[in-house]
């Protein structure tokens, strides 16, 4: 199941979204299966998501006889997903990624980085959807994609067990961390962030596809078989596959959820791909660094394209 938030008379509205591209009003369906939700809640819009996806041919036999339209939901624009989650943790899980930046850097690889994964927090309100514009942040001219696989914590936990963690996960998305380069560079060379160089603005969308529609790409181990792939103009510059991740994600779920509570939905990056950013390519391969009038297309396997274009940034 693809599901969706389109900002519709200026308020996040939940869809779920057909073969055919007809978004139709998530609690809508809801109540045509008499699934009772409860009270609304902002940092989720997708309540009872496991008992709908359950009942999905029922679902889909409701939608065949009633076609249920409603035109202002047609053509609102998408915003992120999940707009506002509680949290959203970014990990570093891609060691060609981690071996490529750093030697760019001249730095050795970090041992500690075998022994567990890492992640930061960023800023939830910097959310932004499909096709929205974006501008590198005041006194930044490095302005760089990355490219990561983004999961939806669908039930909330607790010290949640490896063994359970595929429980807890609603669906996958596409991620773009927008990076602020020589930004990120001062701070990091103060021993702390990702701050100012991160919460700037972060692409995600442009769905939320359900667990089940990826299972069969899900190994034993915990790692998903996708390819992925970020092109800028149309030119293609990184190619990458999530199941090159160091750790799982049941191994990452773990980590995160470690003597915290994670909440439905709540967000979780993989960190970028390898290969997935103008960094640990070099600027100098790629045409340099964002600019105004660039547009940046990464494309996951199953899980569509989030488009973004790099505009000037406002003036006061």
């Amino acid at each position: 199941m693809r599901l969706a938030t389109v900002l519709d008379r200026n308020t996040p509205h939940p869809v779920v979204l057909l073969k055919d591209g007809t978004r139709v009003d998530y609690r809508l369906a809801l109540e045509a299966l008499h699934i009772h939700p409860p009270p609304p809640d902002s940092t989720w819009p997708f309540p009872e998501l496991n008992e709908l996806v359950a009942r999905h041919g029922e679902f889909e036999h409701w939608v065949a006889g009633v076609r249920p339209h409603d035109e202002t939901l047609q053509t609102a624009p998408l915003l992120s997903p999940v707009p506002r989650p509680r949290t959203f943790r970014d990990f570093y899980a891609f060691e060609q990624h981690v071996k490529t930046a750093r030697a760019r850097r001249k730095l050795e690889m970090i041992p500690q980085w075998y022994e567990i994964p890492v992640f930061y927090f960023s800023n939830p309100n910097s959310l932004l959807g499909p096709d929205a514009e974006v501008f590198a942040p005041r006194d930044s001219a490095e302005l760089d994609y990355e490219l990561e696989l983004g999961v939806v914590i669908g039930k909330a936990g607790r010290d949640i067990p490896e063994e359970k963690a595929w429980e807890h996960v609603a669906g996958f998305t596409i991620i773009n961390d927008f990076s602020a380069r020589d930004l990120q560079r001062k701070e990091m060379g103060v021993g702390l962030g990702p701050a100012k160089g991160k919460d700037f603005a972060t692409g995600v969308g442009p769905h939320l596809v359900t667990l089940d529609e990826v299972q069969d790409r899900i190994s034993a181990d915990g790692k998903i078989d996708l390819q992925m792939s970020a092109r800028v103009n149309g030119k293609e510059l990184s190619r990458g596959n999530a199941n090159s991740m160091y750790y799982t994600w049941p191994r990452l779920i773990a980590q995160a959820s470690r003597d915290a509570e994670l909440f439905e939905g709540d967000l979780i990056g993989s960190g970028t791909v390898g290969t997935g950013c103008i960094l640990e390519l070099g600027p100098e391969n790629t045409g340099g660094w964002l600019k105004p009038g660039h547009v940046v297309e990464l494309e996951i396997e199953r899980l569509g394209v989030l488009k973004h274009r790099i505009v000037e940034r406002p003036k006061p």
